[in-house]
């Protein structure tokens, strides 16, 4: 719980991804809602919301837990509706957000669906099976050098003789 306390922007701790989006207001004006540029921060376990990058209190902030993210294009009507994702979680308030572009957005989504399959492993017991395959990720990852060096090894021993572009040879018959 203390992790969703408001922190200044240098405080929020191991920081996965942060900037500029643009945030739908909660109020709609007479026009429409309102969209308010804010400095976004998203580490392991909140989403926090600035005025800007060196705000010391957030605007807001919430606990990732529960939450799913997905890229939405009816949230505006301009050229910016492929640059929107939303937040939703059941029960609690949907977040609507606007990035600079649809790169932008489609990587907000993606590093927030990832902290949320991180977020599920760690309240989810493992089975066994998955804790082998991490092993085995683990391990080929570890003996990738010895493999490529091996691997060398056996294309510099390959090479043709210098001399000549017969590769046969012919045996007593």
């Amino acid at each position: 719980l203390d992790e969703i306390l408001p922190k200044p922007v240098q405080d929020t701790g191991n920081i996965l991804k942060q900037g500029y989006l643009e945030k739908r207001s909660r109020e709609h004006s007479f026009f429409g809602s309102e969209w308010q540029k804010r400095w976004c921060v998203l580490n392991r376990k909140a989403f926090y919301y600035y005025g800007s990058e060196k705000s010391k209190q957030p605007k807001g902030s919430f606990s990732m837990e529960h939450y799913s993210a997905r890229l939405v294009s009816h949230l505006r009507r301009d050229s910016r509706k492929n640059c929107c994702f939303e937040l939703t979680c059941p029960g609690k308030r949907t977040y609507e957000f606007t990035a600079p572009s649809p790169a932008e957005a489609e990587d907000w989504v993606d590093q927030i669906q990832f902290l949320l399959k991180d977020l599920s492993s760690l309240t989810i017991p493992c089975d066994e099976e998955g804790e082998e395959e991490e092993e085995e990720l683990y391990n080929d990852v570890d003996s990738s050098d010895s493999v490529s060096t091996s691997h060398n090894t056996t294309l510099a021993q390959e090479e043709p003789p210098a001399g000549g572009d017969d590769i046969y040879e012919v045996l007593p018959g």
